[in-house]
């Protein structure tokens, strides 16, 4: 592209001093942008100003999110007239932010998602991090606990407490919270096929403290659609999975006002291999879904909408991902407003929690995630967000230690406290670079929303694994360019090393198993046994007719029935879904 000073400027400055003729230009540009020359050659490769030649370090920087050449230099005349969004931070369509303070009022929750071992480890993990200044907490539950398995069903065995905590029943809950009110705390749950039966009996540990449910704060993820498509923790087919996921929105909708009754992620697609556009794409395409899903259920838009939240990832191309949470904010507000007539200016508003990118930490010189992380949490505060969680730099090796979830912590705290980016709103905004990126990725969101559109919605294209498809081949060409060495990853195919490791890493204790079996057993032992049968025969009966769920779960975890009961009465009614071959 070319950009070349007006004739008679540049003739004026030749005949002032034609051997400094590079400076006297690049002054000019720092006078005025509009007269910036920029000159390239035939093959691409060179620039000049005045005399002196400088060479690309390659042939051509593409981006990440869609493989677009990248220009030198960004301009005015990028943004195509009509298409530079001139809204303020909390005006319609939010690009640079919902709220028009920004973080000057209130930070971001800084909630560090953790739980591993039993209640009690977690809970002193919890109280620490507490302690270290966190301001909301988020669960990681066993695998068990996510596939509707009991500690003792011998699946379950070789897992149980190694990446998350395990929950089997209500009494679990209440310990994993000893000593944390939670009527006053803010709390995410990491849950989809047994949301429903863990936010039951969040709901009822709470009652015990003494907090009614219109006290709760916090989300559940509650987000099965992405199961299918990266995540696997399923149980259920996708028809009866959507009839959970909107029996707790409008469960939450009529009883729990200041709780997030689904956290709609593309966090975990993108950690399949997407693009952050397909990231952003796909995971509004999801929520396109459960909002139809819900005005089909006879609720209006703006009845339950306002409680919706998303989660994404946030990778290391800085302006990149800044970009794409403004994209975000945008699209999701002219859905909203243009597609479901929504009125209530808080259905329009997209709230979000970030993630720092777990598959970009790299086991070979663990210590340079701490950069990764760092860079990670600056586009997501960057991009507005309402939440963060920053990774720790060992996760790529082991759960991760103590000293490191406190570096992870204090790097969101030196992004609030030190670095002067939440003194003002959207600190970027105005950026030639990034809000061409903004409009281009907007652009490629758009595109695949109306491709999945005319298959019928984001149901129909899982099934037919068109997403799964695109997820795929994306995550092919990605390690295809770092096997070739094209993405450059330090200290993995650029600058390694051999130097051996000196981490002290977190290791699980083989007594883990053992104890939350002992305690799994006296539960059952000490219950009343015909009551627990009758309400698990209540629970099949709910589940057969089209009442919504949450009541009877309340009631069954408050007599002791286990997440993997409840969820053997779900599977005698829903069955098991088997996920079909996807090429």
């Amino acid at each position: 592209m070319r950009r070349q000073l007006p004739t008679e400027c540049r003739q004026n400055l030749m005949a002032t001093r034609p051997e400094s003729t590079g400076v006297a230009l690049i002054i000019a540009n720092i006078i005025s942008p509009r007269y910036y020359y920029l000159r390239k050659n035939p093959g691409g490769m060179g620039v000049t100003y005045g005399m002196a030649e400088m060479k690309d370090r390659k042939e051509e920087f593409r981006t990440t999110v869609d493989g677009t050449v990248v220009d030198r230099v960004y301009s005015p005349e990028d943004i195509p007239a009509g298409e530079l969004d001139t809204s303020l931070p909390g005006e319609y369509p939010f690009t640079r932010n919902i709220m028009s303070t920004g973080y000057r009022t209130r930070l971001w929750t800084m909630r560090q998602y953790s739980g591993y071992g039993t209640v009690e480890e977690t809970n002193r993990r919890y109280k620490y991090l507490y302690k270290q200044g966190q301001t909301g907490f988020s669960v990681a539950f066993h695998l068990p606990t996510q596939m509707g398995y009991d500690s003792d069903h011998p699946l379950a065995l070789p897992e149980v407490g190694r990446v998350g905590v395990a929950i089997d029943s209500l009494r679990d809950m209440e310990d994993l919270w000893d000593g944390i009110p939670l009527g006053e705390v803010s709390t995410s749950m990491t849950i989809n096929a047994t949301a429903a039966i863990i936010l039951a009996m969040y709901i009822v540990a709470a009652e015990k403290q003494g907090a009614r449910q219109e006290q709760l704060m916090g989300t559940v993820q509650n987000d099965l659609l992405k199961e299918y498509v990266a995540r696997n923790t399923y149980i259920f087919a996708p028809e009866p999975s959507m009839r959970l996921t909107t029996d707790i929105c409008s469960y939450c909708a009529q009883h729990m006002p200041k709780w997030n009754s689904i956290s709609i992620s593309g966090y975990h697609m993108r950690e399949a291999g997407a693009t952050a556009i397909q990231e952003a794409a796909f995971t509004l395409a999801n929520g396109i879904a459960y909002v139809q899903a819900m005005i089909d259920r006879g609720m209006e838009v703006d009845a339950f909408a306002p409680r919706f939240s998303f989660f994404f990832a946030a990778f290391t191309n800085l302006f990149e991902e800044a970009a794409k949470f403004r994209a975000l904010r945008r699209a999701w507000a002219r859905i909203m407003k243009e597609r479901f007539k929504a009125q209530n200016e808080r259905s329009v508003m997209l709230k979000f929690h970030v993630q720092t990118g777990g598959c970009t930490l790299a086991e070979q010189q663990p210590l340079n995630n701490v950069v990764r992380v760092a860079i990670q949490a600056l586009a997501a505060v960057l991009g507005s967000c309402q939440s963060l969680h920053t990774n720790s730099y060992d996760e790529a090796l082991a759960l991760p230690s103590e000293e490191a979830v406190q570096l992870a912590l204090r790097t969101q705290q030196i992004i609030a406290y030190e670095s002067g980016v939440a003194d003002t709103v959207d600190p970027m905004g105005g950026s030639h670079y990034l809000e061409w990126l903004t409009n281009r990725i907007e652009e490629g969101i758009q595109k695949y929303i109306a491709t999945i559109d005319q298959m019928g919605g984001a149901l129909e294209a899982i099934k037919r694994g068109y997403i799964q498809r695109e997820i795929r081949r994306s995550a092919y060409n990605h390690q295809r360019a770092v096997d070739a060495g094209e993405q450059v990853v330090v200290g993995v195919n650029k600058y390694t090393s051999d130097e051996p490791l000196d981490l002290e890493l977190l290791e699980i204790d083989e007594s883990i198993a053992k104890k939350q079996l002992q305690r799994l057993k006296q539960l059952k032992s000490g219950r009343n046994k015909k009551e627990v049968r009758q309400i698990l025969d209540k629970v099949r009966r709910t589940a057969s007719s089209q009442e919504n769920i949450m009541p009877v779960l309340i009631e069954a975890v408050r007599l002791d029935a286990t997440v993997g009961e409840i969820s053997g009465a779900l599977r005698d009614v829903f069955g098991e879904y088997k996920e079909p071959s996807v090429l």
